[in-house]
């Protein structure tokens, strides 16, 4: 799947170099209405747990956290928390940023929270881009984008997070030798992703062998959407890339 490249997809790439990102939030941000649960427990929570962008940056973002961390982690698109909040408990040294403005994901993770507190987890609930702009330069250990939308329609492509501008705020806010890690179960988003790493002088692809890509990160906690995937007969791949 990975190692040839179709016409297609280098196509892709000429289209990736030529547009940039455009600073529109595509994805739904609600779906059914939300059970009464659901509700108090966003209501509950959210507030206490959400990042307020109104307000600079802290220069040390572990200082966000009410307990003490050695880093930050920052994972985009979260769905119902699975990922983060099982990350967040497997990792306590570590503080963790989650990012889900889809009101019915948000509320499935502070229903968890709410019998499963993660102290080291902090929350945004709206674009993205917005906290990776509010972001300090070198202060994130390690981002994680997994199973984001693929928007496979061509005329779509350009809504696809994966794009140079916003290869560009990783960077920025990725320390020196940090990890973006990629997940995804549709081959061309999966090579799309590779032909932008190719093209920013930033990023490397970590990886010696086939098996490195196949196999999922450790300690990896399983989402609905792999479930699905897998269901469907797609074949995830996981892939790191290293900030030079």
């Amino acid at each position: 799947m990975i190692p040839g490249m179709s016409a297609e997809d280098n196509e892709s790439e000429a289209q990736g170099r030529r547009s940039r990102a455009t600073e529109a939030f595509y994805g739904r941000r609600h779906g059914r209405p939300v059970r009464t649960q659901a509700a108090e427990a966003v209501a509950s929570l959210l507030p206490r747990l959400k990042l307020d962008l109104t307000q600079p940056a802290p220069a040390d973002l572990k200082t966000l956290f009410p307990v003490p961390v050695e880093r930050v982690r920052l994972e985009i698109g979260f769905g119902g928390g699975e990922h983060v909040i099982s990350e967040a408990g497997r990792e306590p040294q570590s503080g963790f940023i989650g990012v889900e403005p889809f009101i019915n994901g948000m509320s499935r993770c502070m229903q968890t929270l709410e019998t499963e507190p993660r102290p080291n987890l902090r929350v945004h609930d709206d674009d993205a881009t917005q906290l990776l702009d509010w972001l300090p330069a070198n202060s994130i250990a390690e981002i994680d984008l997994l199973y984001p939308d693929p928007w496979p329609k061509k005329k779509h492509w350009k809504r696809r997070f994966v794009s140079q501008v916003n290869l560009d705020r990783f960077a920025r806010v990725l320390q020196p030798g940090g990890t973006f890690r990629f997940a995804s179960d549709i081959a061309h988003y999966i090579n799309w992703t590779l032909l932008h790493i190719r093209a920013h002088p930033e990023f490397e692809w970590v990886v010696e062998r086939a098996d490195d890509w196949r196999q999922p990160y450790p300690g990896w906690q399983s989402t609905r959407y792999e479930a699905k995937a897998l269901r469907e007969g797609r074949t995830p791949a996981y892939l790191s890339f290293r900030r030079i």
